[in-house]
C-alpha cells in the first residue's frame, strides 16, 4: 500500500484533477469549472493523492456577511471507493480546517443527511456539535414555456 499525500490545490494545479478515482466526486470533472474554482481565493480544495491519482477531496468556502466575521462552509468530502476506511477523510478535514484558519475563520459548519452514517460518525469524531435544522431546496431552473 502506497502512502497517501495531501495537497492544497491552487491556481496552476488544474491538471491534478485529470486522474480521479471512482467515488471521489459526484459528477465528472469539468476543466473549465476547475480553473474557475481554483482562481477564486475564497474557495478551498484539499486532495488526497496516491501517486498522481486523486483518491479523496474536501472542499469548502469562506463567506461573510455585513454583521459577521468570516465563517467557513464545508461543501463536500469524498473518498474513492477503493480507499475508504483508511482515515483519509479525517486527514482531509484537518487540512481543510487548517486552510480555514489561515483565512481567518474561527467557525466552520456543514450539513449532511441523517442516513449518511459514515459522514455523521466522521463529523462527530472531529468534535462537531450536531444541530437540528430544516433543509429546503429550491429549483431555480426556468419553467417550461416561460410561465410560473
Amino acid at each position: 500500500m502506497s502512502e497517501i499525500h495531501l495537497r492544497v490545490l491552487k491556481p496552476g494545479d488544474e491538471t491534478i484533477l485529470d486522474r480521479v478515482a471512482a467515488g471521489v466526486f459526484d459528477e465528472p470533472i469539468r476543466p473549465e469549472l476547475v480553473k474557475e474554482y481554483l482562481a477564486e481565493p475564497r474557495f478551498h480544495i484539499v486532495v488526497a493523492l496516491d501517486g498522481d491519482l486523486v483518491v479523496g477531496m474536501a472542499t469548502g468556502l469562506v463567506y461573510f456577511h455585513p454583521d459577521k466575521v468570516p465563517e467557513f462552509f464545508v461543501n463536500e468530502v469524498g473518498v474513492g471507493d477503493a480507499y475508504l476506511r483508511r482515515g483519509i477523510a479525517r486527514r482531509l478535514m484537518a487540512a481543510l480546517f487548517d486552510e480555514a484558519r489561515k483565512a481567518g475563520c474561527t467557525y466552520a459548519w456543514l450539513g449532511t443527511e441523517d442516513d449518511n452514517t459514515a459522514a455523521n460518525a466522521l463529523y462527530r469524531s472531529l468534535g462537531g456539535a450536531e444541530q437540528k435544522m430544516n433543509f429546503f431546496e429550491f429549483n431555480l431552473a426556468p419553467h417550461p414555456g416561460g410561465g410560473k
